[in-house]
């Protein structure tokens, strides 16, 4: 399959998403199953809305809809539709509420702007600073030197 073919595809599928409220998360497609099969995640524009199964239904009937009225292939595929799901990774206000008290890995930079990577359990976050547990003490880390926050398993 050419990457012409991928990349009007891709096009295709967002745009009809972005016509129902949905963006696309991500896009796969699988050339060596017969027949092949189309994989995308989708989220709300909304960012307060969750997907649901009806989400899926729906959308994933538009986009057959849309695919098979172009001419871009012409071959037999299977379309599956997703949501994105929760993500390993914390964000926003929202997701450090959810995982209080969960295992996360903390990538962060020091005082000499070098970068570390410490374990604990999410306290809280606040405006100003990270809050974990770390056997029983308390880490505290500025916000602004947060790089990326991780949940992870119990063991790391």
């Amino acid at each position: 399959m050419s990457n012409q073919t991928v990349s009007e595809l891709k096009v295709l599928t967002a745009k009809s998403a972005t016509n129902y409220g949905f963006d696309v998360t991500d896009f796969k497609m699988l050339t060596h199953l017969n027949p092949l099969s189309i994989q995308l995640n989708i989220r709300h524009k909304n960012p307060d809305k969750k997907v649901s199964i009806d989400d899926c239904s729906m959308l994933s009937q538009h986009i057959d809809e849309a695919i098979q009225g172009s001419s871009i292939i012409d071959q037999p595929f299977n379309l599956e539709i997703s949501s994105e799901g929760i993500g390993d990774f914390l964000t926003d206000e929202k997701d450090f509420k959810t995982f209080k008290g969960f295992p996360i890995e903390v990538t962060y930079q020091d005082l000499k702007k070098i970068e570390q990577q410490t374990n604990g359990l999410l306290l809280k976050r606040t405006d100003n600073q990270l809050h974990i547990n770390q056997k029983g003490k308390t880490q505290r880390i500025p916000v602004e030197d947060v790089i990326q926050v991780r949940l992870t398993t119990p063991s790391g």
